[in-house]
């Protein structure tokens, strides 16, 4: 079995060290230009759909070559200039240089001051300094966790493996009805498998529905790795994901709601997201199983009319969207979408209870997986 290798405190300072010189050249080639009496400009890469494509080869969104120049003699970016270097600043002299790491919260009140002599705040909301942090990231070329920054944590996991994190060594088959708290860093210097009988990795849209699955002890009966995400996956979730399909070679099968949004999340699973598109090759698991729920499972499992809910304009606008994007674009998927906007409703995952409280363990998932029953 594959097992990563734990990273030591001296590989972490080397780690550091890189990103500091990356931010260092950074202001470097700004002060460059002060000194040629141009304007000081720094070049954002363009994280947004028209700079996005679909590397059929690969399957996975990738970022494109376009970029925004952010200018500081410019009445409409010199505050998002100012931000970029505040942030950037931060990261070098509070965590890099001192080997620390914080929350991208705790970043945020780190570097929000009222500029001195006006009442203008450096960043008067977390929604500002968030897309700043992404920026740099991908101008810099160096992950968050790089950045020595982490995210509030989201997602459980549970099943017959045996881990180390941060040193500790940690049996997930023994982590009672609340499982494993995946924390935002997944990377193998924080990370490493040690053990595992698992043949598969279950990840369950609603934690509720992951929560009926773990007292129903699904994943002792068919050993497999089972995880929530508690709706869209988390970076740290993903990553994770990511290296469990890769490292240890585990199908992925995927459970979310039959909406739009249901199967954006899953699309996100398989091959990246637009606004990411620069993390794929270490987020993305293109070989993702989508196992439901599905427009046609109404019919194939006998359910009742009261557990439809009727498509809004914003679900079908968002599934019409949907079509027109290239990794949706397999004869399956256009079925399934425009079957969805044909019958004009979507179901929640529990819509399963209606048959029986643990018809999603005993029926569905295992006849869906016994049977191959599932999108690619």
């Amino acid at each position: 079995m594959a097992r990563s290798k734990t990273m030591d405190a001296s590989a972490k300072k080397r780690r550091a060290k890189e990103t500091e010189k990356k931010i260092q050249r950074l202001a470097e080639r700004v002060v460059a230009q002060i000194k040629k009496e141009a304007n000081p400009e720094v070049k954002i890469p363009i994280r947004a759909l028209s700079n996005v494509q679909f590397n059929e080869r690969k399957r996975l969104i990738e970022l494109g070559d376009r970029e925004q120049s952010r200018e500081f003699f410019n009445v409409s970016m010199a505050k998002k200039f100012m931000q970029t270097f505040l942030v950037a600043s931060a990261v070098k002299e509070h965590l890099l240089e001192s080997g620390k790491t914080t929350s991208i919260r705790d970043l945020y009140y780190m570097t929000k001051h009222t500029i001195r002599g006006s009442k203008e705040n450096t960043f008067d909301d977390q929604k500002e300094s968030d897309p700043v942090i992404e920026d740099l990231e991908v101008s810099l070329d160096s992950l968050r966790e790089e950045l020595h920054l982490f995210a509030a944590k989201r997602g459980s996991m549970v099943g017959p493996m045996v881990i180390v994190d941060a040193g500790d060594e940690i049996d997930l088959s023994r982590m009672g009805s609340g499982g494993w708290s995946i924390p935002s860093i997944t990377e193998d210097y924080v990370i490493q498998f040690k053990k595992t009988s698992a043949k598969y990795i279950l990840l369950v849209e609603k934690e509720a529905v992951w929560h009926r699955l773990n007292e129903d002890k699904f994943w002792r009966k068919h050993s497999c790795m089972l995880v929530t995400g508690n709706g869209q996956a988390t970076r740290g979730v993903r990553r994770l994901l990511q290296r469990l399909a890769h490292e240890l070679k585990l199908p992925l099968y995927v459970l979310v709601d039959n909406d739009p949004w249901g199967l954006y999340i899953y699309s996100v699973v398989k091959q990246g997201s637009i606004s990411l598109a620069y993390e794929s090759m270490r987020m993305a698991v293109p070989d993702a199983r989508f196992i439901g729920l599905r427009t046609s499972d109404f019919k194939k499992f006998g359910l009742r009319d009261d557990v439809k809910i009727a498509l809004n304009k914003e679900d079908e606008a968002r599934a019409k969207q949907m079509l027109a994007y290239p990794w949706f674009a397999k004869k399956q998927w256009q079925k399934e979408i425009k079957e969805m906007l044909k019958e004009k409703f979507k179901m929640e995952i529990e819509a399963l209870s209606n048959k029986d409280i643990s018809f999603v363990t005993d029926v569905y998932i295992p006849q869906k997986i016994k049977r191959g029953d599932y999108l690619v």
